[in-house]
């Protein structure tokens, strides 16, 4: 059918459309459309991180060996910086102010090591975690992935350079008198625990890096503080013990002195259970689940927008 308009022209009559009269979400739902970087699921976020499994290994390896690769010594700073911080603070805290006061100085530099490698491997986590979406942009805008692959990525990149630094730290301690015992198989669970804490941490700073550079600049005043609260150069209970005891127990708890006090458990045989608070494990669970799974759940609520403005 068709009709004659007045200057003759002929115009052919079209059929209606199908999709006319649908709304957008309608039309969306139809042809199974998405909105393009729009948030899936968590279950689904979930199988696309496994899914890059390959590539957050391989990122992170590749962060590990670029970090020291324009210095002579290389790999070995990553040993040769935790090392030199503990000399300064065992002449700091250890030679003037005394602070291992209650332990010989067989213990107490063991002690002090342990401490500074495992506070070390926490604070290196959420630093790295505060640039994680921030200081990749150009990758975040360029590829499509799930974006929690890059603070993952990064604990996992101070989780391998915490195990080369073990290697000094089981040569420290077996120095100063402590042979291998059973309780050295407590370090397995205990990097296991301390680095589920440690991915949540970085995933919450990178969201909140992602939004605010300024973080950045705060962080090293913040981790100063948690590392003087925390007991890496002294032992709380000693130190706080003419102090209301509920001080000393908030500082036990916090998770940086739980996992540290787990370390020390393990591998130095004069800090025997005595200073081990009551139910120090549960409270690295408590942490590791609670931050691990916030954490991952905090980071993914804002998936859509990263990257963006």
């Amino acid at each position: 059918m068709s009709d004659t308009s007045q200057d003759g022209a002929v115009a052919m009559s079209v059929p209606p459309s199908p999709d006319e009269g649908l709304t957008p979400a309608e039309l969306a739902a139809k042809y199974h459309l998405s909105v393009s970087g729009a948030r899936p699921g968590l279950v689904e976020y979930v199988k696309q991180l496994w899914g890059r499994r390959h590539f957050i290994m391989a990122f992170s390896s590749a962060k590990l060996a670029a970090q020291y690769s324009q210095a002579k010594l290389g790999q070995l700073w990553q040993v040769a910086t935790p090392l030199l911080n503990a000399l300064v603070y065992f002449l700091i805290f250890g030679l003037i102010l005394k602070a291992g006061r209650g332990m010989s100085t067989e213990v107490y530099i063991p002690f002090l090591v342990t401490g500074i490698f495992v506070f070390t491997f926490t604070q290196s986590s959420a630093m790295a975690g505060v640039r994680a979406i921030s200081g990749n942009l150009g990758l975040v805008r360029a590829l499509h992935f799930p974006r929690a692959s890059l603070p993952i990525s990064f604990s996992l990149q101070q989780l391998q350079q915490l195990l080369y630094s073990m290697i000094v730290l089981v040569l420290i301690v077996v120095g100063f008198g402590n042979l291998p015992r059973l309780s050295w198989l407590l370090v397995i669970p205990t990097l296991v625990l301390q680095f589920t804490f440690n991915t949540g941490l970085a995933l919450i700073m990178a969201r909140l890096g992602s939004k605010t550079p300024d973080l950045a600049q705060l962080m090293p005043f913040i981790m100063r503080t948690w590392m003087y609260a925390s007991g890496v150069m002294f032992s709380i209970t000693e130190m706080l013990k003419d102090r209301p005891a509920w001080i000393a127990d908030v500082l036990q708890w916090n998770p940086a002195a739980v996992y540290m006090d787990l370390m020390r458990f393990a591998l130095i045989d004069g800090y025997g259970s005595e200073n081990l608070p009551p139910h120090v494990w549960l409270a690295a669970v408590v942490w590791a689940v609670l931050f691990g799974a916030l954490g991952f759940v905090y980071f993914w609520k804002s998936e859509e927008r990263y990257g963006r403005g």
